[in-house]
């Protein structure tokens, strides 16, 4: 063969290669995509643990409602993944009841110690090294926990089997120990490592890092402490936890080690019934739960995204991604001055929730990244971190969260109860005459939210994207993707995100500088480069863009759809 045949020959092979792998590799033609989603006819859990999962798939077997089988993967999650919930944080749920075709909204968050005033608060405080804020852990920051009584609240509107049965896989994990799996086993080192700098009073090390070291993954973890406490629960109902014997574990041990909370602070708390807000995107209706938690930011941010053709702009086009990026620093504002316990504060939420006010923001968008926006002036009228969803056969479906907040919370654990208080009240704020101020029998600001879609009258998704600040701007990008840029319920959440932080906080911080904008690797280089040229500050990050879970539901075929977060260790399965 001839140097000039050989060449062509070789030119031809690279060019057939290069065709090759230019081809995509998924059959949706999305390479970003991980897997398929999961289609089911008679039920579907979705959770960020496989064990969790299969719990809760169980118990829709046994014959139990999605709500159920959303206690009893949120109970086991509370053991397997100690760093993101469990018993002693609070629950928000979404549920669509198929019988009323109604969709019911429960905040089951705590309150703070009726014992800590303001000015005992600031006196604790200024023996500390920053005297301006509550710290994150420790006796300080923690609340009531609301989780146990939501979960009773919840089954007896929506429950079938019996709780024994339904806390009875966690109880059996509890005992019989299971193997930590890779992204909790390292938050978990994290954890452990912060409780052992702290070293607070309390059984924290003793149940969560046996044989002084935290779980590795593949170990197999026990925790006999937190089933007791689940049997407890199981035989003798949520007063054993608010009014009987747990209860009085916990006043206890506050008051033998300075802490504030009480057994009256137990006995008096309530979760609260509330109907979920929504606004129309695009068609879809889509719901959150208003204030003490930031779900509105989701729909304010979703108002203003309306006003532009992001299909045409097309996804993680840097126009798109200005923009909204954009929305969320203005529904932030919003968040950082008027989100709080409506109990205590009168919250415009109507007004923030109207296209007009929407059109009225929309204005302050302009070509370049703001470094700083005020809050604005909404009409005020009358009226008005693990994420799961569980559907069923009846057509029930739950969107739940629940959370002790930070990673692994206070690290304040009561010996023989083995579970962590959450550390919910660092989010007050000490700036008196704000709506987020502390105070006594208060609800903080809360970041926990599940949301949910109905398109035409009927159930569309539950969804949810754990992650603190990022929850909001996370239920956003995964409802453009899927609204705006055709995406299915896996790619939606696969897809890469982008997060931006800085903004003003309801804890009394201030955005003057525009803040940082994270993005993942998959955001193309020419977007990241183009948001750069518009003024945003674009920062690298790993791990902190969220934890996805959502079901849909398709009435032509009656079929659910389920997706479970990539970036963790989840799974979603259904029969």
């Amino acid at each position: 063969m001839t140097a000039s045949r050989l060449s062509a020959c070789t030119a031809a092979a690279l060019l057939s290669a290069a065709s090759l792998f230019a081809q995509p590799d998924r059959i949706n033609g999305r390479a970003f995509a991980t897997r398929s989603p999961v289609l089911a006819q008679h039920g579907i859990v979705c959770t960020s643990q496989p064990l969790a999962t299969q719990a809760g798939l169980d118990v829709l077997k046994a014959g139990g409602s999605a709500l159920d089988a959303a206690i009893a993967a949120n109970a086991a999650l509370g053991l397997m993944e100690p760093v993101s919930n469990g018993v002693g944080g609070d629950l928000f749920a979404i549920v669509y009841d198929a019988k009323t075709k109604k969709l019911y909204g429960l905040n089951g968050s705590g309150r703070s110690p009726l014992g800590l005033s303001y000015e005992q608060l600031k006196a604790e405080l200024a023996k500390t090294k920053n005297p301006d804020h509550l710290p994150p852990r420790g006796f300080l920051p923690i609340s009531v926990p609301g989780a146990v009584d939501a979960w009773f609240e919840l089954h007896a509107k929506f429950g079938k089997l019996p709780m024994k049965a339904v806390l009875a896989p966690a109880i059996r994990y509890a005992e019989e120990g299971f193997p930590v799996t890779q992204y909790i086993a390292y938050l978990w080192n994290i954890g452990v490592r912060n409780a052992q700098a702290d070293k607070f009073p309390g059984a924290f090390l003793d149940v969560y890092a046996p044989g002084g070291k935290a779980p590795r993954e593949g170990e197999i973890f026990k925790n006999p402490a937190l089933a007791h406490t689940l049997r407890l629960l199981g035989e003798k109902g949520r007063d054993v936890f608010y009014r009987g014997e747990i209860a009085d574990q916990i006043d206890a041990f506050m008051r033998a080690n300075g802490g504030y909370l009480r057994k009256v602070d137990l006995e008096k708390h309530t979760s609260t019934w509330v109907d979920p807000v929504s606004v129309n995107y695009r068609g879809y209706d889509v719901y959150e739960l208003p204030p003490n938690g930031q779900g509105i930011a989701a729909l304010q941010m979703l108002n203003i995204l309306e006003g532009y053709d992001l299909a045409k702009r097309g996804y993680n086009s840097p126009e798109a991604l200005h923009l909204m990026i954009e929305a969320k620093k203005l529904a932030f504002e919003d968040r950082a001055k008027f989100y709080a316990d409506p109990a205590f504060s009168k919250i415009p939420l109507a007004g923030l929730l109207s296209k007009a006010y929407a059109a009225e923001r929309r204005k302050l968008i302009g070509a370049r990244a703001a470094k700083t926006y005020d809050s604005g002036h909404p009409a005020l009228k009358d009226g008005d971190t693990i994420y799961l969803c569980t559907a069923d056969a009846e057509g029930n479906m739950v969107s739940l969260i629940q959370s002790n907040y930070r990673g692994m919370g206070s690290g304040i654990t009561v010996p023989g109860l083995g579970f962590t208080f959450q550390d919910r009240g660092e989010m007050f704020t000490l700036e008196p005459g704000h709506a987020n101020v502390y105070a006594p029998g208060k609800r903080p600001f809360h970041t926990i939210i599940p949301g949910f879609v109905m398109k035409d009258g009927q159930p569309w998704e539950a969804f949810g994207l754990m992650g603190g600040a990022m929850q909001p701007q996370g239920h956003v990008q995964v409802l453009v993707n899927q609204i705006d840029f055709g995406m299915n319920i896996q790619e939606a959440g696969d897809a890469a995100r982008w997060q931006h932080e800085g903004s003003s906080e309801p804890t009394g911080e201030k955005m003057r500088d525009g803040g940082t904008v994270q993005v993942e690797s998959g955001v193309p280089y020419e977007s990241t480069r183009a948001l750069a040229q518009r003024g945003h500050v674009i920062v690298g990050g790993v791990g902190a863009f969220g934890g996805y879970q959502a079901i849909r539901w398709d009435p032509v075929n009656k079929v659910y759809w389920g997706a479970s977060e990539s970036r963790k260790d989840g799974e979603a399965a259904g029969y």
